[in-house]
């Protein structure tokens, strides 16, 4: 039996599968984690974040104000981290890793602003001017919901989506290579050939006949008419 006709040891192929099972799964985990995490932060920068009362001659006014009103930066990296992710299986070696650096710097960005706005009260202080006219209105009995700390978890999950692509981006594959046409040469197209005559039918016989041959196929010369 020949070298080549030996069959490779387990041993050595255990490590090519780990590492190709390694890149699926964290595929799989980075496209779950990009997908809701961008989804965790556009739902929470939608709700309200904080809530009061502006105090006019007539009584208290209501007010709140939703993540985009205290701050647009949380929506904004949702948006361009999900691109980036899509961006990812669209290039290879060293622009992979720079959109994978994106979707990473996306997560933080995200997590630190949601963390900043948990507290902010200047958009209600601002929304509560507008409804007073005052310029140094005040806002009472203020509230704060528990939107900023999902939007704090949607980051996480985008942040770790980006430490993925780092990672493992290497392994996983590429949008345009399954669009690549293979290097082989085109197959010719199979000659047909013409079916042989059929000396039955009439006109092959008359043709015959004008050629000076026997359409019987007998002997003897050219067929009288």
């Amino acid at each position: 039996m020949s070298a080549a006709a030996v069959p490779q040891p387990r041993a050595e192929r255990g490590p090519a599968v780990k590492a190709q099972r390694g890149g699926r799964r964290s595929l799989a985990i980075a496209l779950l984690c990009g997908a809701l995490g961008a989804a965790l932060v556009l739902l929470a920068t939608s709700r309200t974040w904080a809530e009061g009362t502006a105090a006019v001659a007539q009584g208290a006014l209501p007010q709140h104000a939703d993540g985009d009103d205290i701050t647009g930066l949380p929506g904004a990296l949702a948006v361009v981290g999900l691109a980036a992710m899509v961006a990812v299986f669209a290039v290879r070696r060293t622009g992979r890793v720079f959109v994978a650096g994106l979707l990473a710097l996306c997560g933080a960005g995200i997590a630190v602003s949601a963390v900043m706005g948990a507290s902010d009260t200047a958009a209600l202080e601002e929304k509560a001017s507008k409804a007073t006219g005052l310029t140094d209105s005040s806002i009472q009995d203020v509230a704060h919901t528990a939107w900023p700390w999902v939007a704090l978890a949607g980051g996480v999950l985008l942040l770790i989506a980006g430490a993925l692509a780092l990672g493992y981006g290497r392994r996983w594959p590429a949008m345009s290579g399954r669009y690549e046409r293979s290097g082989g040469a085109a197959r010719p197209r199979p000659h047909r050939s013409r079916p042989a005559p059929d000396p039955d039918r009439p006109e092959e016989l008359w043709k015959a006949l004008d050629r000076g041959e026997d359409p019987t196929g007998r002997e003897g010369g050219p067929a009288r008419s």
